[in-house]
């Protein structure tokens, strides 16, 4: 079960078109222990759903072939995908992206660059209110 306070309990897919930034997050999380596969655009992340079931995605908004926002989509129209919290990950952060995000459907938003000692807290917060426990689910 995830321990959202506890990123050993987490198996993640990181969806990033940046090199840097996929590598970086990955190496995090998994320094933390988290089980991590990650993918460069929607199409590829989607791909890797067929035989993959992360407890979260951490999503890129802006990406080539297939972009965050289409791809929340196609993980929504999926019954077996439907339960995994998608949380949007993003430069984007001017006046009322963040909500905007929330507003279509993502579970989560997490700002660019990431802060690597705070990671795994900045995961947690990110996520609706409603999502949130404090307790193992």
């Amino acid at each position: 079960m995830i321990d959202w306070h506890d990123a050993s309990t987490w198996t993640v897919l990181i969806v990033d078109d940046e090199p840097d930034n996929l590598e970086v997050i990955a190496e995090t999380l998994e320094y933390k222990g988290a089980s991590v596969k990650t993918a460069q655009n929607g199409a590829e992340g989607l791909d890797l759903l067929k035989d993959f079931r992360p407890d979260m995605i951490l999503l890129d908004l802006s990406m080539p072939r297939m972009n965050g926002w289409e791809m929340r989509v196609h993980i929504r129209a999926l019954p077996e995908l439907q339960h995994i919290p998608v949380i949007a990950l993003t430069a984007h952060a001017m006046a009322g992206d963040k909500e905007r995000t929330l507003a279509a459907g993502f579970d989560g938003y997490l700002t660019k660059p990431i802060n690597i000692p705070t990671l795994v807290n900045d995961i947690h917060r990110s996520l609706r209110p409603e999502m949130r426990f404090e307790e193992k689910i």
